[in-house]
């Protein structure tokens, strides 16, 4: 005797779909939020966006929202094409580089006007969960996300943009979004240094273990199963 499901429109693809678009909102909502805090404060808005936490946890739940409307609406054709792979993979990366810098680097500095809830959403949650969505939904394929010199260059190619037009801006305002890149709190342009090439390196590291995840998570979901039937 068969058991009907109670929602039969609501399938795994579906209910991951409504959970990429709240999570996506919620992230969105988070940004927009501590965005206004700031602009109350007289914040300069170039300065709120020269955050990576704020840019990547903008270009990671701007993927998510597409994914997710793309996975309700579209039966999840987009996501089929190997751009949005790759644009979704290293999204993920620098979401993971996010969490692991905050955790190792930021955890004890003062937050100013960020709220905790806020906080949480975009150094915590968002890297938990979205390293959780690839392993639920992994790359099927390599999608040019292999190891090697021109893919890696690409996971590299977005936060090295950033960190040069950020050290330009820094020395000619004295403003810096991170107290490790500024060169008289770091210990020096040494130090800066070695704070950026460690940082590049976890990001190598992300690459690596998010593509060793994703062929994992496909060979264990192709091995057989043994027969639960009888």
């Amino acid at each position: 005797m068969q058991v009907q499901s109670r929602n039969p429109d609501l399938s795994p693809s579906k209910s991951l779909g409504l959970l990429r678009l709240s999570l996506a909102l919620l992230t969105l909502g988070a940004i927009a939020w501590q965005l206004r805090i700031g602009l109350s404060l007289g914040m300069d808005p170039v300065n709120f966006f020269s955050y990576f936490t704020n840019l990547s946890n903008l270009l990671a739940a701007s993927v998510l929202l597409v994914l997710a409307l793309d996975e309700l609406l579209n039966g999840g054709r987009l996501a089929a094409r190997p751009g949005w792979q790759r644009l979704r993979f290293r999204s993920i990366a620098n979401m993971l580089v996010v969490g692991l810098v905050f955790a190792v680097l930021l955890r004890d500095v003062d937050l100013g006007a960020l709220l905790p809830w806020i906080n949480f959403v975009l150094h915590t949650l968002m890297p938990c969960a979205l390293l959780l969505d690839w392993w639920l939904r992994p790359s099927s394929a390599d999608h040019g996300l292999e190891i090697s010199a021109k893919s890696l260059g690409l996971t590299l190619l977005f936060p090295a943009v950033y960190l040069s037009i950020v050290m330009l801006r820094g020395s000619a305002t004295g403003w810096y979004p991170y107290p490790f890149l500024r060169p008289d709190q770091a210990g020096g342009g040494m130090a800066v240094s070695a704070y950026a090439l460690g940082i590049a390196l976890s990001l190598v590291v992300a690459h690596v273990f998010l593509r060793a995840m994703a062929r994992w998570r496909l060979r264990l979901s192709s091995s057989p199963h043994p027969d639960r039937s009888q």
